[in-house]
């Protein structure tokens, strides 16, 4: 089984700095890559805020935070991808994007290096197709937010390898996470289940069946979920919601995962969620 130590995490959203963070805490190099220097610098300011968060609750200590920062490094030069032995890709959930990354990120990796996506929804075999080294491409799907949440889903293409897959999940359980492995058909497991009761509480806002509040009470209360889905679709970013059902609606050619027109209009108008202040509510 193959031997990690540095790891690239490629993109520093909400996503990236989260995974950036856990592979930094529990002892890995890790190198943070964007190409907006700004994000980087939110990134960093966002890593410590959460360890101060983990600190006040008494899960890690100062000097666990201090040297965690210091392993990490961050930069907007994808060079740095020659040193690594792992890549995680936690850029935007654009296909396009995705394979044109993976083809760069393949040139320039050790030919031991394992490229793994954090895709939400995207074919990890599409990914791996524009690589020279399918059988090490694979998808690591963590969950928002990262330092918090216990699993990661792990995403086998059809050419992945059984080394690849077992070398990712020892790396996922010594983040303390639980794996749970998935076939690479669209949205695999997670979002498969989650974006159709997302997209359907959206229908149920637009028909006025009830109100945004009503709808998100009904699930917090009588489904104990811990939040519900028009304050989850805020979190994730109406976007990222728009995105994986329409990666579902083509992949399986099933009207059910059509995305709401409502879901559709707010993204036009840039009300993304959380991260641009307005979604399906108003955030400080």
């Amino acid at each position: 089984m193959a031997t990690i130590r540095r790891v690239l995490v490629l993109g520093a959203g909400t996503m990236g700095n989260g995974i950036a963070h856990v592979f930094a805490q529990h002892g890995f190099d890790v190198d943070l890559v964007d190409v907006r220097p700004e994000a980087l610098e939110r990134a960093r300011a966002t890593i410590a805020a959460n360890f101060d968060r983990q600190i006040r609750k008494g899960t890690v200590t100062e000097e666990v935070k201090q040297r965690a920062l210091e392993r990490i490094r961050t930069g907007t030069d994808l060079e740095v991808a020659r040193e690594a032995d792992l890549v995680v890709e936690a850029a935007t959930e654009n296909k396009a994007l995705k394979f044109d990354l993976f083809a760069r990120l393949d040139a320039l990796a050790p030919a031991h290096a394992i490229l793994a996506s954090n895709t939400s929804s995207i074919s990890i075999t599409e990914m791996a197709a524009r690589t020279r080294r399918p059988d090490r491409v694979v998808g690591m799907h963590f969950m928002n937010p990262v330092p918090v949440m216990a699993l990661v889903e792990v995403i086998r293409g059809l050419r992945t390898s059984d080394e690849t897959v077992r070398t990712v999940v020892a790396v996922a359980e010594s983040l303390g996470k639980t794996v749970a492995e998935a076939r690479d058909f669209p949205g695999f497991v997670s979002n498969r289940i989650l974006m159709p009761m997302i997209n359907e509480a959206i229908y149920c806002l637009m028909e006025g069946v009830a109100s945004r509040e009503a709808i998100d009470t009904v699930m917090r209360l009588g489904m104990n979920h811990p939040m519900g889905p028009l304050a989850l679709a805020d979190l994730i970013g109406l976007d990222t919601c728009l995105a994986i059902l329409e990666v579902l609606h083509e992949g399986l050619g099933d009207d059910k995962y059509r995305p709401c027109p409502l879901l559709r209009q707010y993204v036009a108008a840039g009300k993304l969620g959380r991260k641009t202040g307005e979604g399906f509510y108003t955030y400080n």
